[in-house]
């Protein structure tokens, strides 16, 4: 017996050493994720959206149309009225004769710019101050906190009425109008996560080695905010395009001539009955996108939840095992001789035994 047990020690003391592969949590967020149809179509959707924005100088060099250059000739009907849907315009044109494919390109061009920078700028404002927030309590926090509810609270329409009355209409304006009510938001949720993680076991033996408060912040904790906060900026961007889109659309944002798909809709007010593009398109567009990134960004919330693992796993081993069952019943039948029923596991009837009858 003693023999036995010595050889197999020997055995695995001589067996090669194998890895354990671990995953990060990202890893396992795109596994996740890319399983997730709706997300993975509302990706593309939007990397196609942009590469045509990018793509704009390009669309008209080809056209031969300049965002602000009019064509009264061929983009205004006899009767006055813009110019429909056509080989020489593809989406129409607006009341001055514009192609308006080009500008809702060059639109798309300015509401992903403030989109994603007003994101970026907020997100980072928001970050840091509601670590600052949660981390250290106390005076600091509640002066911050009452920061915060201020923001959240104040009117959004007034404040961008003041801005426009003292300094003028302009991007710059939209921008500070929009980071200013996006970052209280995400400075709320990244406190209240804060005030969690603080008391961790990790964080209180961070502190007792004599760990720095900013390296712990930095560290330890904004690693376990990365995924939360990443949520959160996914679904701020299309809230920023909207706010963009709806100043320009009351004549507090992007001014014409700059397209934008605020002003546009602005401008089709008084033509939508006689020329119905000019309106659906850029309205299509700003739908478009925004719809995509909020579904990415329901997406990217349901694939960092590990809970949404099982549910996959739960799937993918409800399929097999119908495959399975199916597979099962198909070789009895085709043992047995017999056709499938319409639910391919059973025999449609008996089999006769001896001769055939005449």
């Amino acid at each position: 017996m003693s023999t036995a047990m010595e050889f197999q020690a020997r055995a695995v003391e001589a067996a090669p050493v194998e890895a354990v592969e671990g995953h990060s949590q990202w890893w396992l967020t795109w596994r996740r994720l890319r399983h997730d149809k709706v997300a993975i179509a509302s990706l593309i959707v939007i990397l196609v959206i942009t590469g045509l924005a990018i793509a704009a100088p390009a669309f008209a060099a080809l056209t031969g149309h300049g965002p602000a250059e009019q064509f009264p000739n061929t983009g205004i009907s006899a009767t006055g009225a813009p110019a429909g849907p056509s080989a020489t315009f593809w989406l129409g044109a607006d009341e001055l004769g514009r192609d308006l494919f080009v500008r809702i390109l060059y639109g798309a061009r300015i509401s992903l710019f403030v989109g994603v920078v007003t994101t970026a700028i907020a997100t980072v404002a928001g970050v840091a101050i509601g670590m600052v927030s949660g981390y250290y309590g106390g005076w600091t926090d509640m002066l911050l906190a009452r920061s915060i509810d201020t923001a959240l609270a104040f009117p959004y329409l007034v404040l961008t009425l003041a801005l426009v009355a003292r300094f003028g209409p302009s991007l710059l304006m939209v921008m500070i109008v929009i980071t200013f009510f996006t970052w209280s938001g995400i400075a709320r949720v990244v406190r209240g996560q804060m005030l969690s993680i603080k008391e961790k076991e990790y964080i209180e033996a961070a502190r007792s080695i004599g760990t720095s408060p900013w390296r712990i912040m930095r560290v330890d904790i904004l690693p376990n905010l990365l995924g939360p906060v990443l949520v959160l900026a996914t679904l701020a961007i299309p809230g920023a395009i909207v706010a963009e889109a709806t100043l320009s659309f009351l004549g507090l944002g992007i001014q014409p001539p700059t397209p934008s798909w605020g002003n546009l809709l602005a401008g089709a007010q008084n033509y939508y009955a006689e020329a119905w593009w000019y309106l659906v398109f850029p309205a299509l567009a700003l739908l478009i996108t925004t719809l995509a990134f909020n579904l990415l960004g329901d997406g990217i919330r349901d694939a960092m939840d590990p809970r949404t693992e099982r549910l996959f796993a739960g799937a993918e081993r409800a399929r097999l095992r119908g495959r399975a069952r199916g597979r099962a019943g198909a070789a009895t039948a085709a043992e047995a001789g017999a056709p499938l029923s319409s639910t391919g596991g059973e025999q449609a009837g008996p089999r006769k035994e001896g001769r055939d009858l005449p």
